[in-house]
């Protein structure tokens, strides 16, 4: 099984950011990428949709011989990484906004977090958030708009950077010193983030950490490649791909399936 891919799925082309991750870390591993863009964002549905959405692609990549799944979307996370490992024998790899790391390292005591309206509601993040949010203001905002201008490629456009504004704004109100990005499309908003946000507030997202939590599961699991083969990079989506070959800087090719 070790030379079996790992499969990574998401609401659309956010979850590339974590596959970056992945694959600077893993160069060894095979990979098929599945974007649902068709059903993004995940964040505005109810939490049985998602989670029948998240079966779906499951489905899929199981099809596809993947040995590990990484569910590289924050809402699908929060709300059906429970149910599909108790449906399935095959290791889930998680991800949830670095709500710690913030929590532990704040000096002003504040830290922001932009995400979904499905991953701030979550069972999950309250209790993730609980656990660390003692004596320390979190501002919590809903990202709304932006998941669908980046499936659209509008990343640089005024309507993302007014919503940044619009967004951040209470945040830097707070003095805040630490933001969360908590959902995966979000990375790819770092240069405007970073344009907006005063020079000391550092910006957290999970890419790092999934990886080297992906690392250690196929470790302990000994699915591990370690036969010195080319890695094979496979990326689907049931929607147009140009945006996902953009954000791949064009050195991959994907395939548009009807999904």
């Amino acid at each position: 099984m070790s030379t079996q891919p790992i499969g990574i799925f998401d609401s659309g082309v956010g979850g590339t950011s974590i596959w970056k991750e992945i694959n600077l870390l893993l160069p060894n591993e095979s990979t098929i990428y599945l974007a649902d863009s068709k059903n993004a964002p995940y964040g505005l549905k109810s939490k049985s949709e998602i989670i029948d959405l998240s079966i779906k692609n499951t489905e899929y990549l199981l099809k596809k011989n993947c040995k590990i799944i990484v569910v590289a979307c924050n809402t699908a996370t929060t709300n059906a990484i429970k149910v599909l490992r108790e449906n399935y024998q095959i290791p889930f790899i998680g991800i949830e906004p670095a709500i710690k790391p913030a929590s532990l390292n704040t000096q002003t005591k504040a830290i922001g977090i932009l995400a979904t309206k499905g991953t701030l509601s979550s069972e999950l993040f309250h209790k993730t958030t609980n656990l660390y949010s003692s004596g320390i203001t979190i501002i919590e905002q809903v990202g709304n708009g932006l998941v669908e201008l980046i499936e659209r490629g509008e990343i640089q456009s005024e309507a993302m950077k007014s919503l940044l504004k619009t967004y951040l704004q209470p945040m830097i109100e707070a003095n805040i010193d630490y933001l969360v990005l908590g959902c995966t499309h979000y990375p790819y908003l770092m240069p405007l983030l970073l344009e907006i946000l005063p020079k000391h507030v550092k910006i957290i997202d999970s890419g790092e950490a999934v990886a080297r939590q992906t690392k250690f599961i196929l470790e302990t699991k000994q699915l591990l490649n370690k036969i010195p083969i080319s890695a094979n990079y496979e990326f689907y989506s049931n929607a147009d791909t140009s945006v996902m070959k953009t954000l791949l800087n064009g050195d991959y090719t994907a395939e548009q399936l009807d999904f």
